[in-house]
C-alpha cells in the first residue's frame, strides 16, 4: 500500500467532484461526501484508490501495481488546482448554487479511453440505456480491482480492440457505436497522449476519429483533459436546461445556450454542472418519447 496526503485550500466534496470526473457506475467506484474509493488501470498496471477528507487534509492510499502512479494524479483528479472563487457567479440563483456547493472541484482523470467508452455509449441513446450498456461491459470485460473484490476495473482498450460489432451487440450497442468503440480502442495509445497536449491539438486529435464530434469531444476534454470551459453542443437536454434556468425560456438551441453562458467563460462547465445539480428541468411539451427513439443524450455528427 502507498499513502499520501495533501493540505486543502477550502472545502472538497468528493462525491460532487468525482461524479463528473470518473467513468460512471457503482461497479468501478463508491463515492461519498468525505470518502471515496475507485478502481483504475494505467500503463503501470491496476490500482484501487481510497480517499478521505479529514478537516483540512485529503488522505489517499492505493494498492496494486499502479498504486504510486495512481496517487500521482490524485491532485488533478479531485481538482486541487481548481479555485472555485475564480468562478464569475454574478447574481441570482446560480450564485446561490455556487455558494452552497463550494466543495465542487473540476478535476481531470488524465485517462482518455476511460472517458471515451461511456461517452460513446451515450451517443444518441437515453442516459439509462448508456449506463446499462456500460455496467454490463464492465462486468464482462473489467477485472477485479486490486484488494477490493466488489469493485471492477474499467475495461481496458486491449480487451475491446480485437472485438467485432457482433461481440458488442449483446450489450445493447448498435453497429455505428460499436465500430467507434473498437476504433478508439485500437487507437488508444495515440489518444491517451491527448492528456498532455494543448487544448486545440487535443481536440483535433479526438475529432480525427470517425464518429467523434463536438458532443463527445466536449465530454472527454472535460473529464480526461480538465477543460473547465467545456460546453457540450449537440446535447438534447442541456440547451433547454440552460435557457430555462438563465432566461426562463422553455426551449433553447446550442447558439442560445452559448450566448447565455458567455458571462461565465472560462468556467462555463461549472455553470452547467451547477444547473444539473439543482435538478431544474425545462418544461416538457407533448408526449414523452419512447426509449426506442434515438434522441436523448448525445448526437454527434458523423
Amino acid at each position: 500500500m502507498v499513502e499520501r496526503s495533501w493540505r486543502l485550500r477550502g472545502p472538497l466534496h468528493l462525491a460532487q467532484t468525482l461524479r463528473f470526473a470518473l467513468p460512471g457506475g457503482r461497479t468501478t467506484a463508491r463515492l461519498g461526501a468525505q470518502s471515496a474509493i475507485y478502481a483504475l488501470s494505467a500503463s503501470e498496471g491496476a490500482a484501487t484508490v481510497k480517499l478521505a477528507v479529514s478537516g483540512e487534509t485529503l488522505h489517499a492510499s492505493a494498492t496494486g501495481s499502479a498504486a504510486s502512479a495512481a496517487l500521482d494524479v490524485v491532485p488533478r483528479t479531485v481538482g486541487l488546482d481548481d479555485d472555485p472563487d475564480e468562478f464569475p457567479a454574478g447574481t441570482g440563483p446560480l450564485r446561490e448554487l455556487h455558494l452552497r456547493n463550494r466543495g465542487l472541484r473540476l478535476g481531470s482523470t488524465q485517462r482518455v479511453f476511460d472517458a471515451l467508452l461511456p461517452t460513446i455509449l451515450g451517443q444518441r441513446v437515453t442516459t439509462d440505456e448508456a449506463k446499462n450498456s456500460y455496467r454490463r461491459m464492465v462486468a464482462a470485460f473489467g477485472a477485479p480491482a486490486p484488494g477490493h473484490a466488489d469493485l471492477l476495473l474499467p475495461p481496458i482498450p486491449e480487451a475491446l480492440a480485437p472485438l467485432s460489432y457482433e461481440d458488442l451487440h449483446p450489450f445493447g450497442v448498435e453497429r455505428s457505436r460499436a465500430e467507434i468503440i473498437i476504433e478508439v480502442a485500437r487507437r488508444a495509445g495515440r489518444l491517451e497522449e491527448i492528456a498532455t497536449m494543448d487544448k486545440p491539438d487535443a481536440e483535433r486529435r479526438l475529432g480525427a476519429v470517425r464518429g467523434i464530434g463536438p458532443w463527445t469531444i466536449a465530454a472527454v476534454m472535460a473529464s480526461a483533459w480538465g477543460d473547465r470551459d467545456a460546453v457540450p453542443r449537440g446535447d438534447f437536454h442541456i440547451p433547454h436546461m440552460v435557457s430555462w434556468f438563465l432566461a426562463e425560456e422553455p426551449r433553447g438551441t446550442d447558439d442560445r445556450m452559448e450566448e447565455l453562458l458567455e458571462p461565465y467563460r472560462p468556467y462555463r462547465r461549472r455553470a452547467v454542472i451547477l444547473m444539473k445539480m439543482s435538478g431544474v428541468k425545462a418544461p416538457r411539451y407533448g408526449p414523452r418519447s419512447s426509449k426506442s427513439v434515438i434522441s436523448t443524450t448525445g448526437s454527434d455528427r458523423r
